[in-house]
């Protein structure tokens, strides 16, 4: 089975604009990104696919590999997926399963990334998607994380950028899951999910799963207790720095 993980990464996120090549321990973010998940136990080989030159270079620089992508795209996934081609074409040997990792998940650690790959022997599993713990009232009302809610068997019911479940009856005893950037697809689940037009409730939340959920597709959802951060604005890259610090897997590559 060829796995590879591709991060897609921008210079121009809204909220943040320049986001990957700022330095945390000295390493623009999208270098600690592309390391950990070069890292990770069963992932082939990592490409970074980019729009920018600036980090294209970077990349490069480092001894990693980087692809071009086109300008337009307005969601990780469809960026993911043009790079699957190029990569396809480039290497000539078709990819059974991409691993994409946003490259504004810095704290992400490698068993996490590997540890989700062998729910794709289940050949009815067709995306995985990676969901932390939100511990704080302040996290789970913050609108720049995703929240999801699952089903008994841990697929994903929907997700929202308003606190789900609803607080309204309190909110410490409610599971408080948050997803992650990090989703794993089949390789043919990538392609026609990018096919596919947008949704309307994709477009309302600003989240490309829930295109999967709304045309009838099941996503996996797999718990980590690691401590993920999405770096959205400047406090966040403040915050993966302290925790950074004390970081095992930082050692093996900076």
């Amino acid at each position: 089975m060829n796995v590879v993980g591709i991060i897609p990464a921008r210079m121009g996120s809204s909220r943040y604009p320049g986001k990957p090549m700022e330095k945390i321990h000295g390493m623009p973010m999208i270098g600690h990104c592309y390391h950990r998940t070069a890292l990770s136990l069963g992932i082939d080989h990592t490409y970074v696919a980019t729009c920018d030159i600036e980090i294209y270079e970077y990349i490069l620089s480092i001894e990693g590999k980087a692809i071009m992508t086109a300008d337009t795209h307005t969601r990780a996934t469809s960026r993911t997926a043009e790079a699957l081609e190029k990569i396809e074409d480039q290497t000539g040997k078709k990819i059974d399963i991409v691993v994409m990792v946003q490259g504004d998940e810095p704290l992400i650690q490698p068993n996490t990334i590997g540890e989700i790959i062998p729910y794709f022997q289940d050949q009815k599993v067709n995306i995985v998607n990676i969901m932390s713990l939100l511990l704080t009232k302040e996290a789970f009302e913050n609108e720049n994380n995703v929240k999801v809610v699952v089903d008994n068997n841990n697929n994903a019911l929907y997700y929202s950028r308003e606190p789900i479940p609803s607080p309204w009856k309190g909110w410490e005893d409610i599971p408080r899951y948050m997803q992650t950037g990090i989703i794993a697809f089949r390789r043919n689940t990538l392609i026609d999910f990018n096919a596919m037009e947008e949704t309307e409730l994709e477009q309302i939340e600003s989240v490309d799963m829930n295109r999967v959920l709304e045309t009838g597709g099941e996503i996996k959802m797999v718990l980590t207790e690691a401590i993920t951060i999405g770096v959205d604005v400047p406090e966040d890259l403040v915050a993966v720095e302290k925790l950074l610090i004390n970081d095992e897997v930082i050692k093996d590559y900076l």
